[in-house]
């Protein structure tokens, strides 16, 4: 008899293990829920109509999802040279600061066309350098990335808010914002693009940012499974050592993919700053870039399941503040512990399960085989 371990396939690993995540944490909800007096089915009809049950919804949760995809690739990049990348946050804050610096600058001299590219680049280049440091500090120094980019996320707290307070502010008002960008430093809203067809839409935050997150997952995808940098990050990713005897540096790839995922967090200052807030201020970020462990990690850092992650919890986010207007029982707080379960499920605890299926899998399989090894 056989007893060796088989992996599991990619359709359980990939596909079938965070759904039952996803199922737990909804179980654990729907617990929770039923604890306050209210029908957890009801509940669930209620976050599923609002996010999916009309324009408005949707566009509500394509907009987070936009976010979501930005930070989900920035920790993928960087989890498949092996760094945890928990950083996101600050640099999704200082790639904003970038993006608001740059229109501030330039919006009333240049075209939307310059722009937009602009701005992209100026959210890279601020995402990008931010992440660079750390970066440096683990691949030259030895400091953990774990470490320092926690400590990050801080120091870009304390820059945006003393630049905010002291510097950027706009004359004469109280809350700590710029002046309003020109119209060429917009980016159109998704229900403007869709009436320029004669199509119309409910109005939402969906901008036009929603693309270039795809574009980025496409680029991505090519850059992690088709180019020579990709599969030299992959090795590092694999076996650090293996990968120095193999003639890769590891200290130069460690800055590469902190510079890239830097750059990736910046994005959701493309589509906060530039597509929705038209202007520079405090806490845009809103915790995107923490979400965006979970999201990669139950993506399994691939940019497809990035995106199906980024579109689930989007829904979560809008379909708990309809279920928090709908249910008045169940409050905000109990909202977010609700996000906080499947994130808990679905991040922390995404390999929970895994040794189960495994077993469940291997048992399986024997038995399916034993018949036929008896009748030879």
């Amino acid at each position: 008899m056989n007893d060796t371990v088989k992996p599991l396939p990619r359709w359980i690993d990939v596909g079938l293990i965070p759904i039952i995540n996803v199922s737990i944490a909804l179980l654990v909800s729907g617990l929770v829920i039923l604890a306050v007096g209210e029908n957890p089915i009801e509940a669930t009809k209620v976050m599923i109509t609002g996010a999916f049950g009309y324009d408005e919804g949707v566009g509500y949760t394509l907009y987070y999802a936009t976010n979501f995809v930005f930070t989900g690739l920035a920790v993928a990049i960087a989890f498949h040279a092996g760094l945890f990348n928990i950083g996101g946050e600050g640099q999704a804050y200082i790639g904003g600061l970038g993006v608001g610096l740059a229109m501030l600058l330039l919006d009333a001299s240049m075209p939307a066309v310059l722009l937009v590219p602009i701005a992209i680049l100026s959210a890279a280049l601020f995402g990008g350098l931010y992440a660079a440091v750390p970066a440096y500090l683990q691949a030259y120094r030895g400091s953990h990335i774990v470490i320092t980019t926690i400590m990050f996320n801080f120091i870009a707290s304390a820059i945006m808010v003393y630049l905010m307070v002291n510097v950027l502010i706009n004359p004469g008002q109280q809350s700590p914002e710029s002046r309003e960008f020109s119209d060429a430093a917009q980016l159109p809203f998704m229900h403007e693009i869709f009436g320029w067809f004669g199509v119309t839409i409910a109005h939402s935050p969906l901008n036009l940012s929603i693309v270039w997150a795809l574009i980025c997952c496409v680029l991505v995808w090519v850059f992690i499974w088709r180019t020579k940098w990709g599969y030299e990050i992959r090795t590092v990713g694999f076996n650090e050592t293996a990968a120095s005897y193999a003639g890769i540096k590891p200290a130069r790839v460690i800055m590469l993919s902190m510079c890239i995922s830097g750059g990736l967090a910046g994005f959701v200052g493309l589509n906060e700053i530039l597509g929705v807030q038209h202007r520079l201020l405090l806490n845009f970020t809103a915790g995107y870039g923490f979400t965006g462990i979970a999201v990669s990690l139950m993506g399994r850092n691939h940019p497809f399941g990035i995106v199906l992650a980024s579109v689930l919890f989007g829904a979560l986010y809008q379909g708990g503040a309809e279920l928090a207007f709908e249910i008045p029982t169940i409050t905000r707080e109990m909202v977010v512990a609700i996000q906080g379960f499947v994130i808990l499920f679905s991040g922390a605890l995404a390999y929970m399960i895994t040794p189960w299926m495994t077993w469940l899998y291997n048992r399986l399989s024997r038995s399916a085989v034993t018949p036929v090894e008896a009748e030879g």
